[in-house]
């Protein structure tokens, strides 16, 4: 029987009490560092239950042995077996049964009959939630092209229809029950398969099972690798193919992520995966895991290569995207007992964490790759701004000056309750901190409203918030309570669902009010926009991104190649363009396209005028 790193698996959960001299002596820590499942999740190591048995027996003497002499005076663990000794055991003995013609065969596979997949072997992705999903399904998609599957656009010639879920809010778990009773009315002869992958998969796994018969494949975000594997699996006489397991190390580091869009200008690139805050709200922790990151070298290759593509922005993506750190080896992994650890005020849950290379490290990395690549990330922690942050952003022109500052509530009492590490006082220093390093930044925010305990007063400090930042943009909700959460085993979800309405809508309509005065005041600004598309209401327009992410419609036209080149010509999806600000309406710019530039020359020259004009 294959056993993916069984050693590892072996040594965490027999082992996991033992003393640190015995993990030494057995080079687990070697193991770790060097054999492929710790990069690849792939192990070439093959165990059987006769050789477990063995094995366990050994190790367990060895640990009972060491126990004794570690109370004597002499430490003599000579005889203690290391890792190698143990992977040539297992190896020898799994050779001789090979040969055993009595191997009992693998159970879950004795009764399988595969059949073949009436399309050749295609695939249909529906992603909802974040772009971290989005994200997920195009590394879902790289993996099985590999294996020789067809991604296609037709639901109704699907082999496979997988669903890329979001567990954020009950919402949204509500749309994939929906659509799940709509998909299984498809299904033929055990045609399309459907699969349910992301954060809902690993939360909910019994109750899909269970309540949904159609369901073939069941794939938490760690488990993308062995898709191939449960959709073989996933069998007319099987039951549902279910892997949900939460990894320690897996990014995916080594896996290209292929782009639905081809023809998009644009691109995201996962730095680092789950997320220790455990904010008492959250389910994030508990469907995506422990915070881990990939090797600044990987994300810089990855970045480089998408440059070579024509790639023109590049949106780094982390559930804690500013919390990322590398400690792929000991040179990296050295403190920097000079570098802040979070911003001013801000504490965490857990031990603040030391050395490796630091999200200002990467992203000086990131920006350097290719000056006319926009950089933007997202999502970030308000804890996790030091300065040496702010300072990269603010010298780097090709770092786009827009931040995510979510809040999630106005009120210090509320947010002691959501574990947010900070009070309404920090984030207002910290706010004006950031504006102090980059005056033109453009903020957006997540907001909260009706979560445990939550009184008129808390919620007028939430709108008080609003007023006083001023928000470009803003994700408001009201509160869904997650199972798994501090909150849904500590608290009680007791404002009422009307009352959770009735502030929704009241800070809504603040945040319009707001959000109408603060985009206005920059109509008549020259600003450099990237196009991404031909406008899909009309191909006369074009659609753009000014710096803040806000979205610009300009006229499908000629204009003068630079700003001292009358020489016109047409403007292409990927162009760097300068724009006047016409016009508001929620959300949405329309401006005049006024000549083609670059990043480099658009500051440049904006840089000069400024200094004439102090003159």
């Amino acid at each position: 029987m294959h056993l993916r790193c069984f050693v590892c698996q072996f040594v965490t959960r027999h082992l996991r009490h033992s003393k640190a001299g015995l993990l030494r002596n057995l080079h687990y820590e070697r193991h770790a560092r060097n054999l492929s499942c710790f990069s690849q999740r792939t192990c070439s190591v093959t165990v059987c239950p006769t050789t477990i048995k063995s094995q366990c027996k050994s190790i367990f003497v060895a640990k009972a042995n060491y126990s004794t002499n570690i109370k004597g005076k002499g430490r003599d663990i000579s005889h203690v077996p290391d890792i190698k000794e143990f992977l040539s055991a297992s190896n020898d003995a799994t050779n001789k049964q090979l040969h055993d013609s009595t191997v009992e065969p693998i159970p879950y596979l004795e009764k399988a009959t595969y059949s073949k997949p009436p399309n050749g072997k295609t695939v249909y992705f529906e992603t909802y939630g974040c772009q971290m999903n989005v994200n997920d399904a195009e590394y879902a998609w790289a993996i099985l092209k590999e294996d020789g599957y067809k991604r296609i656009d037709n639901l109704e010639k699907a082999d496979v229809i997988l669903l890329v879920t979001c567990s954020i809010r009950e919402k949204a778990e509500d749309r994939i029950w929906k659509r799940l009773t709509v998909l299984k009315e498809k299904k033929l002869s055990g045609y399309p398969k459907i699969g349910i992958l992301g954060c809902m998969a690993e939360r909910l796994k019994k109750e899909i099972v269970e309540k949904e018969k159609a369901v073939d494949i069941v794939a938490g975000p760690d488990a993308y690798r062995d898709l191939p594997r449960l959709l073989e699996q996933a069998t007319n006489e099987s039951q549902t193919a279910i892997n949900v397991m939460l990894s320690v190390d897996e990014t995916y580091a080594d896996i290209m992520p292929v782009r639905f869009d081809e023809k998009t200008k644009t691109a995201f690139v996962s730095i680092m995966r789950g997320c220790d805050n455990m904010c008492s709200y959250c389910i994030v922790p508990f469907t995506r895991g422990r915070e881990r990151s990939r090797p600044v070298e990987s994300i810089v290759d990855e970045i480089r290569k998408l440059s070579n593509m024509g790639i023109k922005q590049v949106n780094l993506l982390g559930q804690n995207v500013n919390s990322y750190r590398d400690m792929s080896s000991v040179e990296v992994g050295m403190p920097n007992l000079n570098a802040e650890p979070m911003s001013q005020g801000f504490k965490t849950i857990y031990k603040p964490k030391l050395g490796g290379l630091r999200f200002a490290d990467l992203l000086d990395r990131v920006s350097s790759v290719d000056p006319e690549m926009r950089i933007r990330f997202i999502s970030p922690h308000p804890k996790d701004f030091p300065d040496e942050v702010l300072e990269i952003i603010s010298e780097r022109t090709n770092i786009c000056k827009q931040i995510h500052l979510p809040a999630q509530s106005g009120s210090s009492r509320i947010l002691e309750q959501m574990r947010r590490g900070h009070t309404r006082e920090d984030y207002l220093n910290l706010v004006e901190r950031i504006r102090s390093y980059i005056p033109d930044v453009s903020l957006s925010t997540d907001m909260i409203t009706g979560f445990c305990g939550e009184t008129e007063e808390d919620h007028e400090d939430s709108i008080s918030l609003m007023r006083l930042v001023k928000y470009n943009y803003a994700f408001l909700f009201k509160y869904s309570m997650r199972k798994k959460t501090h909150a849904y085993h500590k608290m009680n979800d007791d404002v009422p669902e009307k009352v959770k309405v009735q502030r929704l809508q009241e800070i809504m309509k603040v945040y319009y009010e707001l959000l109408e005065q603060t985009q206005r005041s920059l109509v008549g600004e020259v600003q450099l926009a990237l196009v991404e598309k031909i406008s899909p209401k009309s191909t006369d327009y074009l659609l753009s991104r000014n710096d803040g992410n806000i979205k610009v419609v300009i006229p499908n036209t000629e204009i003068p190649s630079s700003r001292n080149n009358a020489q016109k010509s047409s403007i292409e999806p990927g162009d760097y363009i300068a724009v006047e600000l016409t016009s508001y309406k929620p959300n949405t710019f329309t401006g005049m396209p006024l000549f083609h530039s670059s990043i480099k020359e658009f500051y440049s020259e904006n840089h000069v005028l400024q200094q004439s004009n102090k003159l």
